[in-house]
């Protein structure tokens, strides 16, 4: 595995860079709006559908999550071999780096002085590159936050809750799989950081 240090010092820097692309900011350039100075004062996907509209809310949230979603899934593509439940914990580590490099890039952008959005649909979207490890869970979470939003109305009441229950339905989903906590503990630590931060950025 040595032979793949190089692929993660470009994939890391990449997912960085993909990340920081601040969408919020863009849509809200294109309607004359400094996001970082109305509503919220957020550039995420939630202030976008405040300050500018519903429509071009969703559409960031959307972008958010493929920006997060398209470096993991190609990274994995690259590392990841036939059997799922072979894959090594050095393997998962470059995988985890990159979608960390791509979440922290949303939200400590560059761009922005190494400020940025909350990391729910970035989150997302990175969980969802992981296939099969964390897409039933994540795909679980999303239903949970549509949920809460619906019945309470609070975007960051359906955010942290989904968040919160991330772990838990992931250890849910790999007990249903047959996959061992041994095998795969770089992601389980990993689910569990990703959903303090998005709680903590709450």
């Amino acid at each position: 595995m040595g032979d793949k240090f190089p692929f993660l010092i470009v994939a890391i820097v990449a997912a960085y860079v993909i990340g920081s692309t601040p969408f919020g900011m863009i849509i809200g350039r294109i309607h004359g709006v400094d996001l970082r100075k109305k509503g919220s004062g957020n550039v995420g996907a939630t202030n976008v559908a405040r300050v500018i509209g519903r429509k071009w809310g969703m559409l960031c949230f959307l972008l958010d999550a493929i920006k997060g979603f398209l470096p993991v899934f190609f990274a994995g593509m690259y590392l990841k071999g036939d059997d799922a439940q072979k894959l090594s914990q050095f393997a998962q580590s470059i995988w985890l780096a990159v979608a960390f490099a791509t979440i922290a890039g949303h939200v400590f952008s560059f761009w922005l002085k190494f400020h940025g959005g909350k990391g729910v649909a970035t989150s997302l979207g990175a969980l969802l590159g992981f296939y099969p490890y964390f897409t039933w869970a994540g795909i679980a979470a999303l239903g949970i936050w549509i949920i809460v939003v619906l019945i309470w109305r609070y975007v960051s009441l359906g955010s942290v809750v989904s968040a919160a229950a991330f772990p838990i339905l992931l250890l849910v989903v790999w007990f249903v799989m047959g996959w061992s906590i041994g095998q795969f503990w770089p992601m389980l630590v990993f689910s569990i950081v990703v959903s303090t931060l998005v709680i903590i950025r709450h």
